[in-house]
């Protein structure tokens, strides 16, 4: 598994039914691409955004975000949404399960 965490924190002034577009757009196209498993969202009290991605593998991760229309909207990103945002990638991760067993 490849897993890619991407920290980000919106620019006040960001039109965000535009955003929203976006997101659901990229979204929608990345659980097409060959590798995806899945992607989760989550939105600090302060408005800190945490967004997981896990791929089956580098190549697939990296694959993703040389998709034309994602390239596009990640310069989109940078120039209209984002404050600010920081991009975390690992092969590999160490991985700890736990389930509540019945007893």
């Amino acid at each position: 598994m490849f897993l890619v965490v991407f920290r980000n924190r919106k620019r006040a002034d960001m039109d965000a039914a535009a955003y929203s577009a976006d997101a659901d757009a990229m979204e929608e196209m990345a659980r097409e691409q060959p590798g995806y498993r899945s992607f989760k969202s989550y939105v600090a009290d302060d408005g800190e955004v945490v967004a997981i991605s896990e791929w089956d593998d580098e190549a697939s991760a990296r694959a993703w975000g040389r998709v034309a229309e994602h390239r596009m909207v990640q310069r989109k990103g940078r120039e209209e949404y984002y404050a600010e945002y920081t991009l975390f990638a690992c092969p590999e991760p160490r991985i700890h399960r736990f389930s509540e067993r019945e007893t």
